[in-house]
């Protein structure tokens, strides 16, 4: 009854910047209509919507471009403009909550929102060049964060041996 695509690129720029480019992609097979808004043919796009998130190696967002090439109501490509309140926030820890912070509800679209919860991911698939730890010692942001990579788990034994069963320092006292 329903087909959403959604599909992320990533690469690596001259300027030594990362983008990631995300599409969403809704249609039915079937026609149908919302009262007041339109018709759409089978197979035509509900919902066809593009953003480029480009950042840095602090992975740190430079920039984004967003497009809405096809949406079923009128004031939909006014959630557009907001998207810029995303440069200057990190793609890291609390990445949901700091989408909801600045785009939750009617200060944004669902659908970009959609697109960005997952291109964090998709950033950190595309910069990760090697399973080398950080030069700071810490563990990589991503352990600890899914049943595979559990520090107590026997990937991290295999893969970071290092923080194998890695516990966080003590908060000081105060």
């Amino acid at each position: 009854m329903h087909t959403r695509r959604v599909e992320y690129r990533g690469f690596r720029r001259d300027d030594g910047l990362w983008d990631i480019e995300g599409e969403l992609h809704d249609s039915k097979p079937h026609t149908f209509e919302i009262e007041g808004e339109g018709r759409w043919e089978a197979g035509e796009p509900v919902h066809h919507m593009r953003l480029r998130v480009t950042f840095d190696e602090a992975m740190v967002i430079r920039d984004i471009a967003v497009a809405m090439d096809a949406h079923p109501h009128d004031p939909c490509p006014q959630a557009m403009a907001p998207m810029q309140r995303m440069v200057g926030e990190v793609l890291g820890r609390g990445w949901r909550q700091t989408i909801q912070r600045h785009l939750g509800g009617i200060q944004g679209c669902t659908h970009l929102r959609e697109l960005l919860f997952n291109l964090a991911t998709a950033a950190f698939q595309t910069r990760s060049a090697s399973f080398a730890p950080p030069a700071d010692g810490r563990p990589p942001a991503h352990l600890g964060q899914c049943l595979a990579w559990d520090f107590d788990g026997p990937v991290v034994e295999k893969v970071y041996p290092m923080f194998f069963r890695w516990q966080p320092p003590a908060a000081k006292a105060s």
